[in-house]
């Protein structure tokens, strides 16, 4: 299990301990959070069928949803199926690298949930406050750039994780309590001094989730201003309408992060918070967005008519030669 090197033993193998204390409640929990991983995974490829499908929500906010869906599986397929397992059994062992891996592939999902409510709440600005020049300001090459841009720099991010953490001797002890490998948990097994990580993480929170949410503060802040000009009552609901669902889903993100900010050194509070936002805010997202978004609600009904139709279709053209034989 561990390799010696200089008289000290390196960590190969993670044990993570989970939730300990469910006892009888364990099952229940397992059951509940497969369903919600499950009802996760269909909802947000339901919410990417339906706008790839309907040409009517080909548009910038519909195309930036899809990437919040794409965001959202890869987060909960991140951490969900291992946290099941670990909750099944007490507690479960992983090697080192994978465990770095879904360490990198968590903070990837983060910042990329953290740019595109940036981005949609900069595209609900130009709708709101500058409808004119809107089209040629949102178009989907900028999207297609932007997405790119966002993906460079989730590249640099960790890379800059990598090539620190490499540095590192993990020399144990081999547990962590938490169910999936985060960031302070990991670096409590490192026997290396961590300021420099530590301080890259400080550093980069600023452009991954300062500067995004002061760009949604503001963009929120003029898009109510505009709002409040209309003048009728009718107008400013339809108006506000178009972005309570984006406004709902920030509100949700990043008051989860700013409760674990709020909180960092309490244990059982922080893995609270940490499964509302690794398995209740996926899940939480499609519902948000289906439920109060009308253009998705019809789209959807067109696509259970049309496959509704062509089910029909299919099952008359498999019958008719049967009721040609035994006519």
């Amino acid at each position: 299990m561990n390799v010696h090197s200089k008289n000290i033993s390196l960590v190969t193998e993670i044990f993570l301990l989970g939730f300990q204390n469910l006892q009888n409640l364990r099952t229940f929990f397992f059951l509940l959070l497969l369903l919600i991983y499950c009802a996760t995974i269909c909802g947000n490829l339901l919410i990417i069928v339906v706008v790839s499908s309907s040409r009517s929500l080909h548009s910038p906010m519909y195309f930036f949803l899809t990437q919040l869906s794409f965001s959202d599986i890869l987060l909960t397929t991140t951490i969900v199926p291992n946290m099941l397992h670990v909750m099944l059994h007490e507690g479960s062992s992983m090697s080192f690298v994978g465990c770095l891996i879904q360490f990198y592939l968590f903070i990837a999902t983060e910042a990329l949930e953290c740019l595109l409510l940036t981005v949609m709440s900069y595209d609900r600005y130009q709708a709101i406050c500058n409808p004119l020049h809107y089209t040629s300001i949102i178009d989907i090459p900028f999207c297609v750039k932007f997405i790119f841009l966002i993906w460079l720099i989730i590249f640099f991010m960790i890379l800059m994780f990598s090539i620190t953490m490499s540095q590192y001797q993990f020399c144990g002890p081999n547990t962590i309590d938490h169910f999936f490998c985060d960031l302070d948990p990991t670096l409590q097994l490192s026997c290396s001094d961590t300021s420099l990580v530590k301080i890259e993480s400080m550093i980069q929170v600023i452009p991954i989730v300062l500067c995004p949410f002061t760009v949604i503060i503001v963009s929120y802040v003029y898009i109510i201003f505009t709002i409040l000009k209309i003048p009728s009552v009718t107008g400013r609901q339809k108006t506000f309408s178009t972005c309570s669902s984006h406004l709902a889903v920030v509100c949700i993100y990043y008051g989860t992060i700013i409760c674990i900010y709020l909180f960092p050194n309490t244990e059982g509070i922080k893995k609270i918070l940490s499964l509302f936002y690794t398995v209740v805010t996926p899940i939480l997202n499609p519902i948000i967005y289906s439920l109060s978004n009308r253009d998705i609600k019809q789209a959807f009904r067109k696509l259970m008519n049309k496959a509704h139709s062509t089910f029909q279709i299919n099952l008359l053209k498999g019958l008719s030669p049967l009721a040609i034989k035994y006519r």
